[in-house]
């Protein structure tokens, strides 16, 4: 992309920027349930359990809601691109009809405590649309509309939208919105903390002793700053424990097997109302393009477009997908003068449905949310109201679809199962036998990085913006992967799993908890 003022950060986190930081705790802490991670599942699940007169913590190693949760695309929706067709054949009529009541129930769940709560977040009840250019898709988007509908959704298969451009058809499918989450999550962190729950921030959890009770090490990141993953904070004990870490930090339940992790890229820019699409759309064409508006206090509206989905860490030149969804959309929506640029990460899980309850065969008090495939609103919603009901010892209706201990439905889907481990095998083993990057770090040129072999080791080596020069080891912490370097966000990414570190080691985003070491060039 040209290099246009826009700012290079979330909307919604410029919009509702974070308070001042609730401290890591001072020394040890009991409470009925430790959740770790603050995003919408993390937050959810802790406020259902604050409601309901448990003692909770919310334990995040960086900000609350301004991870994935803080970079979505914020579409609480029920319909997940082609996803009900698929769940007919695969889970039955009965499973489909499941999947589409649980997430309706988050939606409907989240529109009552906003207006409970009072909470302005923008709220906007809407229609959603999976749509297609091209005709050779009719016949699938016909399925869909079936299957949704079916499954009890309001769907319809039909040619006219209000985009600005034709397309062959769309599945429609009305009552579902649209709204700002980190508005919504902040008031919910409030009404937490007003129920006598706590909030650390900057606490990174390194470690999980299951039993009774549960026990949890922690590391104090003190202003941010990465330690060594060595687990020197104070303990935490919770009868039970959610990790709602977006990829499960803890690897006993082997999920890593299940879960493939995926970056999309976001642009935004203001149009007037006049030209603002009134749905949310989604297309599977083109690497994937998803639209939807927000509004401005202006009057104008926000146009926030998604697409270019990669592998983390194996995305090639990044700043060149930018490029391609800019004109992409500029040249259905017209010039566009774009004012935020940002990216999200999602994991999708091998057989389609997220995984949330107990994390393992064997767990009785630990429990997990995940693999939410992109469309994390309602289904971290969902999450929250099923692990709460699960921790005070009752079911939901649909629990044993979202069961992570599932084993059928990943015999069923057993090729997505195997197509993920072959490209975590390709990068684990590939890598190492021919590494792309520079020879020598003379070649590294300024905001860039490459892996670099330094005295026979391989070094993951950044140039800053003034020339300095800082190395860390190129094995990603997690499992041992070699990082690869997005020059377009300044980070170190493991193709493996989704970890992502700063260009000075510093852990971005999980499974890893612990830095990349630090090396001497």
């Amino acid at each position: 992309m040209d290099d246009q003022a826009y700012i290079h950060g979330s909307y919604w986190l410029e919009t509702a920027p974070p308070a001042d930081p609730a401290p890591p705790p001072e020394g040890p802490l009991t409470v009925d349930v430790a959740v770790v991670g603050g995003g919408i599942a993390g937050l959810s699940t802790a406020w259902e359990l604050a409601r309901r007169g448990r003692s909770v913590a919310v334990l995040e190693a960086d900000r609350i809601a301004a991870g994935v949760t803080g970079h979505t695309t914020a579409k609480l929706s029920a319909q997940h691109t082609l996803i009900y067709d698929q769940l007919r054949r695969t889970r039955g009529p009965e499973g489909a009809r499941l999947y589409a009541e649980s997430q309706t129930d988050a939606i409907r769940h989240a529109a009552r405590t906003a207006e409970e709560l009072g909470i302005d977040c923008d709220w906007e009840d809407t229609e959603a649309f999976t749509y297609a250019e091209d005709p050779g898709r009719v016949k699938e988007l016909r399925a869909e509309a079936s299957a949704a509908r079916e499954a009890g959704l309001e769907a319809q298969f039909v040619t006219e939208t209000d985009l600005p451009f034709p397309v062959a058809g769309a599945v429609k499918v009305a009552g579902q919105a649209q709204f700002h989450p980190r508005k919504y999550l902040l008031a919910l962190a409030e009404d937490i903390r007003r129920l006598g729950g706590v909030i650390h921030e900057h606490t990174r959890v390194t470690g999980l002793s299951e039993g009774e009770p549960c026990v949890l090490t922690t590391e104090a990141l003190h202003g941010g700053q990465a330690g060594n993953g060595g687990g020197d904070g104070p303990q935490i004990t919770a009868r039970d424990v959610v990790v709602a870490t977006h990829y499960p930090v803890f690897d006993r339940a082997l999920l890593f097997t299940r879960l493939s992790p995926r970056r999309e890229l976001v642009l935004a820019a203001p149009v007037e109302a006049s030209r603002a699409p009134r749905g949310m759309y989604i297309t599977p064409e083109q690497n994937t393009r998803s639209v939807r508006t927000a509004p401005l206090p202006d009057g104008r509206r926000l146009l926030i477009v998604t697409g270019e989905h990669f592998t983390p860490g194996a995305g090639g030149d990044v700043e060149e997908r930018f490029d391609r969804l800019a004109g992409w959309a500029t040249e259905r929506f017209g010039p566009l003068t774009f004012s935020h640029r940002w990216a999200t990460q999602d994991n999708d899980p091998t057989d389609s449905v997220p995984l949330v309850g107990l994390l393992h065969p064997r767990a009785h008090h630990a429990y997990v949310a995940t693999g939410f495939a992109g469309w994390g609103m309602a289904t971290g919603i969902m999450a929250g109201r099923l692990l709460a009901e699960q921790i005070t010892g009752r079911e939901r209706p649909w629990s044993e679809l979202y069961d992570p201990r599932r084993i059928a439905s990943v015999v069923r889907e057993g090729g997505t199962f195997l197509k993920t481990q072959a490209e975590v095998a390709r990068h684990f083993v590939g890598d190492r036998v021919s590494t792309p990057g520079a020879s020598s770090v003379d070649q590294i040129a300024p905001g860039d990085g490459a892996i670099v072999r330094v005295d026979g080791e391989r070094c993951a080596v950044h140039r800053d913006a003034e020339g300095q020069l800082h190395a860390v080891s190129a094995r990603c912490t997690h499992l041992g992967c070699l990082v690869a370097f997005n020059r377009a966000e300044g980070a170190w990414e493991c193709p493996c799993h989704g970890s992502r570190f700063a260009p000075d080691g510093k852990v971005v985003q999980g499974p890893a908890v612990r830095p990349l070491e630090r090396r001497e060039l």
